[in-house]
């Protein structure tokens, strides 16, 4: 039903450097983009790689980080201290073709409020954050910067030649750009670092709506990840990543004594492949049956090339007897949040927006503090055995997550952005 409070002819239109597969912005910006839907938005989106609807994308192959000519930019502006012009003189060059690609993207749709997720956040395509900066700047375009990890969490972004660039563009303070975090830890960091203030957005799903079951399609799930009916299958719904902590899975799956299988979900992406060796190479010393399917799990169903299921990450969590979110550091959390949807017993590291945001509303989960103890082993072990307890933890779980993590959350904090640029109608 569409929201009389606002005017239902209005177009958003989302930025970034891709709006594809299950990382954490392009699923959070569904999410956004479905409120908006509701109360009869269109929402557009640019981007270098798009799997949405062809008649709302605007493909742009240069915003995303993966272009051979921005990844070039990207290796040269990190890790030394001084610019050579050359390279100047290429972001700039970068920076122009993006410009005139957004202001041809904000004309053909006619867009009323632009959504940069996270391209004003991270560095990752330098030109493509001047490029919108000036676009802002030079149109005063009402606009929701929705930040997820901000240059300052991550070191390898911190030894640069381009303060200047980071300085004004992540994010730049200018008088039409109404701010958003995902955690509060954010919230109070840019607003000791630059003077802005943001509103608070946590990671949300559907709580109103509990999953679908199981259906026929997925009856060989166990079958095809090669999971024994008499083993354990634990979750790792993650990509194969350093801050993921995959080793303490490993550890923890070895030291239960329990048959089971550790399931991984995901591959590296693009931050390399050295840890995910390390993580095979420690499996095997540990001699626990670690399995990278990221081959059959994908962002929808479907089939391989030599005739295999494909089964998305919603159709293997119900099958899963533990989930294991052992991350060092997330800007929020969606596998944590995934879980208690699907109603999964869960092990969750004590990461610090975890403990400054998440852990005080209450959950009933399985915690480690960075590394896996005695008693970590002791209470997964009691969860395991005990169906009446994973039960009353799961169900306690699901109403925290209706309270504080569920769409009702989101809508009533985009209702307040949309009404400080127009009021409320």
């Amino acid at each position: 039903m569409k929201n009389k409070n606002f005017d239902n002819h209005r177009t958003v239109g989302f930025v970034s450097f891709r709006f594809s597969g299950t990382d954490g912005v392009s699923l959070e910006t569904g999410k956004v983009a479905d409120v908006l839907r509701r109360w009869g938005y269109r929402c557009v989106f640019m981007g270098g790689e798009l799997d949405t609807p062809p008649e709302d994308s605007f493909l742009v192959e240069e915003t995303h980080f993966q272009h051979p000519a921005i990844r070039e930019i990207y290796q040269e502006c990190f890790g030394q201290a001084s610019r050579p012009p050359e390279l100047t003189k290429r972001i700039h060059e970068y920076r122009a073709l993006l410009k005139k690609k957004l202001y041809e993207f904000i004309r053909k749709f006619h867009i009323d409020i632009l959504v940069p997720e996270n391209s004003l956040t991270i560095p990752l395509n330098v030109p493509l954050g001047l490029a919108i900066t000036e676009v802002i700047a030079e149109t005063s375009i009402m606009t929701i910067a929705h930040h997820h990890d901000f240059f300052w969490e991550r070191k390898r972004f911190l030894n640069n030649c381009v303060w200047d660039y980071l300085n004004s563009c992540y994010p730049p303070h200018l008088n039409t750009i109404q701010h958003v975090v995902i955690n509060s830890s954010a919230q109070n960091q840019l607003a000791l670092r630059t003077g802005i203030g943001a509103t608070l957005i946590p990671n949300v799903m559907d709580f109103e709506h509990p999953p679908e079951p199981p259906d026929e399609y997925t009856r060989d799930v166990r079958k095809d990840l090669e999971v024994g009916e008499e083993q354990l299958l634990v979750l790792q719904p993650t990509r194969v990543v350093q801050r993921k902590g995959i080793e303490h899975a490993i550890e923890l799956v070895a030291r239960l004594g329990r048959k089971a299988t550790l399931v991984i979900s995901h591959a590296s992406g693009d931050e390399g492949y050295e840890y995910q060796q390390r993580v095979r190479e420690y499996a095997e010393m540990l001699n626990v049956d670690a399995r990278f399917v990221q081959d059959i799990i994908s962002d929808e169903r479907g089939t391989t090339a030599d005739g295999r299921k494909v089964y998305s990450l919603q159709d293997i969590y119900p099958y899963a007897d533990l989930v294991t979110y052992p991350s060092l550091s997330e800007g929020f959390g969606n596998a944590f949040l995934e879980a208690i949807y699907f109603k999964r017993p869960i092990l969750v590291n004590n990461y610090s927006i975890y403990f400054f945001d998440i852990k005080p509303k209450g959950f009933d989960v399985i915690e480690m503090d960075d590394f896996i103890t005695e008693e970590t082993v002791r209470l997964t072990r009691e969860v395991l055995d005990n169906p009446e307890r994973i039960r009353d933890m799961t169900e306690k779980n699901y109403a925290l997550c209706l309270k504080h993590y569920s769409y009702r959350i989101l809508e009533v904090k985009l209702r307040h952005i949309l009404s400080s640029f127009w009021g409320q109608r």
